[in-house]
C-alpha cells in the first residue's frame, strides 16, 4: 500500500506532467482562463489517464511485449508485438476520450460549448500518451502501481491547469505591463510554478 501512495503522491508532485515534463501544454494554456472550463478539462484528463493508463498496462503485459502471449499456449512465446505499442495506445485513448466527449455533450452542454475543440483534443493530447508510454517505461509491477501512477497524473494535470487559471482569472484585475499581458504573463506564472513544484523533490514516503 505504502508504495501505492509513494507513486501516487510522486506523479502528482514531483514528476507532474506539466511542471516537470511540459506535457500537455496547449491544452494547459488554451483552457485555462476561466477556472470552470479548467476544471471541467481536468476532470476528463484523470478520467482518461485513470482508465488508459491501467488498460494499456494490460495489453502491454498480456498482448504486446515479448512474450507476454505465452499464457495462450507453447506456440505463442516467441511472439513480440512491441511495434504495435503507439497505436494500440492511441487507440485506447481515443475510445476513452469518445466516450468522454459523449458523456460530457449529453450531462453538461454548456461545458461542452466553453471547451470546444480541445476536449476531442484530448485524444491527441502528449500528457495523456505519456502518461502510457512512462508506465511502459517504468514497468510497473502490477496494475495496481499503473493505475496509481495513471491517477496520479490525472490529478496532477488537474491541480495545474486549475491554479493557473484561478492565477489567471487574479492577473485580470492586475497592472500588467502591456506586452506581457496574456500568454506572456501565463508563462512566466507557469515557470514560476514549475519552480514551487521542485520543492516537492524532498518528499520521502
Amino acid at each position: 500500500m505504502e508504495g501505492l501512495v509513494n507513486i501516487f503522491v510522486r506523479s502528482v508532485f514531483i514528476d507532474n506532467m506539466v511542471f516537470a515534463y511540459f506535457l500537455g501544454m496547449c491544452s494547459y494554456l488554451a483552457v485555462s482562463k476561466t477556472v470552470s472550463t479548467a476544471n471541467g478539462l481536468g476532470i476528463a484528463v484523470i478520467f482518461v489517464l485513470g482508465i488508459t493508463v491501467p488498460v494499456n498496462y494490460l495489453i502491454e503485459n498480456y498482448f504486446l511485449s515479448a512474450g507476454a502471449m505465452a499464457w495462450l499456449g507453447p506456440g505463442f512465446e516467441a511472439v513480440d508485438l512491441s511495434f504495435l505499442s503507439f497505436i494500440m495506445f492511441i487507440a485506447v485513448i481515443a475510445s476513452m476520450v469518445q466516450l468522454v466527449e459523449m458523456t460530457v455533450e449529453k450531462f453538461a452542454p454548456a461545458l461542452y460549448s466553453s471547451l470546444g475543440i480541445f476536449l476531442p483534443l484530448i485524444a491527441v493530447n502528449c500528457a495523456i500518451l505519456g502518461g502510457s508510454l512512462f508506465m511502459q517505461e517504468r514497468e510497473y509491477a502490477n496494475i495496481a502501481e499503473a493505475a496509481s501512477f495513471g491517477l496520479g497524473s490525472g490529478v496532477g494535470f488537474y491541480l495545474a491547469i486549475v491554479g493557473i487559471a484561478a492565477i489567471r482569472e487574479k492577473i485580470r484585475y492586475s497592472n500588467v505591463p502591456g506586452p506581457l499581458r496574456g500568454l506572456g504573463i501565463t508563462f512566466i506564472v507557469t515557470g514560476l510554478m514549475g519552480i514551487a513544484f521542485m520543492s516537492f523533490m524532498g518528499i520521502k514516503l
